[in-house]
């Protein structure tokens, strides 16, 4: 038998932290007589962010004054007060080594369901004024639980709670927090998890992904219930010597570049829609580093990579006009997760522009392999002189035996032939997919501008396609994630204010940044933020993985120490710097 000490509410308000605007509802304070709880929350309380916090599985946080007490010692403090952790209820009793998933409690004259541990970020450090605060709660088995309101009623200060029904499997909130965000998930654990009908859709998702992880035998690193889907290890470290054997103008503004490994061992086969990092350059200092989607057969014999030159683009106007056969540049190992999924299904492959370039080492791979897969090949330029890969792809496309082909020229010109050279005049859009028919039970997978994947992938949605089987890529940086922030003006990628540092070179591949790490930087996110590169993050302690990033090149350190371990080849910014220079995938 548990009791309520304090019901705390709070509407989410703007508060200053660290030079940004936050909104959030994590400031509650303790109110007096009975408040009413209904679906979605208490009286009087709000979340700032729907995205991580609120809903009806998280309706209602729960936690414990045995919790106050213990972070009191550990921190040496003395100013709490109920509310503190964010918390709607403060309870004696209830300590989540004993309370498990599932379990259902008659509080006051409202019926409670237990659905899963609190999921922390940043907000609750801020609260606390203890950075660490989010690592700190999981690592030390208190992280607190959320409520889902099956009966509403009224609750208040002195109510007693009642367990009126056990969970199934009996896990309580310590074990099946531990299970997703500790290093170690075993098989039979998670199993247990998944018989849970209360655990959370959120929860429930990141089981069954370290679940299929363990299916793969444990050979992929990280932990997949948390950080970004992983595909393969890269096959080395660093960067390989390439030569240029060959260098092919593809169009009017693209040009390939065949590259051989000059230690003449083989590079481990790369999937198809892969890309790698190219470091450019007669010197490290001078040096320009930009990510480059393979374009060809994937083989374990060189890299094809083709570039456009765009106006005032430093790295393809280097490869235009320097860049010779015989010269050496440097490169990573393939690596990404845009890649070419096995199956039955009907392929559909969309592209514009340069975003052709993935989706022809896909075309590449299906033709390879003489796959019966239906291939549909949809792809949009201005004019025959900038459509690169034309001959290519008819080649290819013939050898498949169900392929259709569709392309659009925005603005032909006199000499390009319709119904010949192209299909259409215009853009690839959402009304040219629904007359062409296109089979809406297909992997997509779409390359191009931002507006062009955002647009294609709404209008596929709106078609009846399954989120699930859209699949995107983009060049350049991705979007941020930075939950509670008010959004501001997106700059580009710039060097830091004040006087450059002294340390090691951080070099942000994607969006062409080199940078000298200095004192003033805790972690590569913070320099991250002080360049204006897109950054995703929400726990900044280690914890949640949603900073995890592709590392190219280097190694780091980290500050505090990750509570589980990345995937082998990428980083988790938010508690990292640099020991020495490194190549990071931002």
């Amino acid at each position: 038998m548990g009791r309520v000490l304090s019901v705390n509410v709070g509407l989410p308000r703007d508060i200053a932290w660290q030079g940004k605007t936050v909104h959030t509802g994590i400031w509650k304070a303790p109110v007096s007589g009975p408040r009413k709880v209904r679906g979605l929350n208490i009286d009087g309380d709000g979340q700032g962010d729907l995205a991580g916090h609120g809903g009806e599985h998280r309706a209602v946080l729960v936690y414990q004054h045995e919790s106050y007490q213990y972070w009191q010692k550990q921190l040496g403090r003395a100013d709490f007060t109920y509310g503190q952790f964010g918390e709607n209820l403060t309870v004696d009793g209830l300590p989540d080594a004993e309370v498990c998933i599932g379990d259902r409690y008659r509080i006051g004259s409202a019926l409670f369901e237990v659905t899963q541990p609190r999921v922390t970020c940043y907000r609750v450090g801020v609260r606390m004024n203890e950075p660490e605060m989010a690592a700190l709660l999981v690592k030390h088995g208190r992280p607190g639980f959320y409520l889902r309101v099956l009966e509403e009623g009224e609750v208040e200060a002195g109510d007693e709670i009642a367990l009126v029904a056990s969970g199934p499997e009996r896990m309580s909130v310590s074990e099946v927090d531990a299970l997703l965000y500790l290093p170690g998930h075993p098989r039979e654990q998670l199993e247990r998890a998944l018989r849970i009908p209360a655990l959370s859709v959120g929860w429930r998702r990141s089981f069954e992904a370290l679940l299929a992880q363990e299916s793969e035998g444990g050979a992929a690193s990280g932990n997949a219930g948390l950080g970004p889907a992983s595909g393969p290890s890269p096959a080395w470290s660093g960067f390989r010597s390439f030569r240029v054997a060959r260098k092919v103008h593809e169009s009017d503004n693209v040009t390939s570049l065949l590259l051989e490994p000059v230690d003449g061992q083989p590079v481990a086969t790369a999937l198809p829609g892969q890309f790698v990092v190219l470091r450019l350059g007669t010197s490290s200092e001078s040096a320009l580093m930009r990510s480059y989607s393979l374009s060809g057969q994937p083989n374990a014999a060189f890299y094809r990579i083709s570039v456009k030159r765009e106006p005032h683009g430093a790295a393809g106007t280097y490869i235009d006009e320097q860049l010779r056969a015989g010269d050496i540049v440097q490169a990573s190992a393939a690596r990404g997760i845009f890649t070419l999924r096995p199956g039955d299904a009907p392929v559909v492959l969309l592209s514009a522009g340069i975003g052709v370039t993935p989706l022809l080492a896909m075309l590449h791979a299906l033709s390879a392999g003489a796959s019966t897969r239906e291939i549909w090949w949809l792809h949009g330029t201005r004019n025959g002189r900038e459509h690169a890969f034309a001959a290519e792809t008819r080649e290819l496309l013939a050898a498949l035996a169900l392929h259709h082909s569709y392309v659009c020229y925005s603005a032909p010109e006199p000499g390009d032939r319709l119904k010949s050279d192209f299909d259409a005049v215009g853009r690839l859009n959402t009304q040219a997919l629904a007359e062409l028919g296109i089979p809406h039970d297909g992997d997509f997978y779409i390359c191009g501008p931002s507006t062009f994947m955002s647009d294609l992938t709404a209008g596929l949605i709106a078609l009846g396609v399954s989120p699930e089987r859209i699949h995107t890529e983009l060049f350049g940086a991705g979007p941020s994630i930075a939950p509670g922030i008010a959004v501001s003006p997106r700059e580009a990628p710039h060097l830091p204010a004040g006087p450059a540092g002294g340390g090691p070179m951080v070099s942000f591949a994607r969006s062409g940044l080199d940078v000298h790490w200095g004192p003033s930087y805790k972690t590569l996110l913070e320099l991250a933020e002080a360049c204006d590169v897109p950054v995703r993050w929400s726990c900044r302690a280690g914890v949640c993985h949603t900073c995890e990033t592709g590392l190219m090149a280097g190694t780091v350190g980290y500050q505090p120490a990750p509570v589980d371990a990345p995937m082998e080849g990428n980083v988790l910014i938010c508690c990292a710097h640099p020991q020495g220079d490194i190549v990071i995938d931002l």
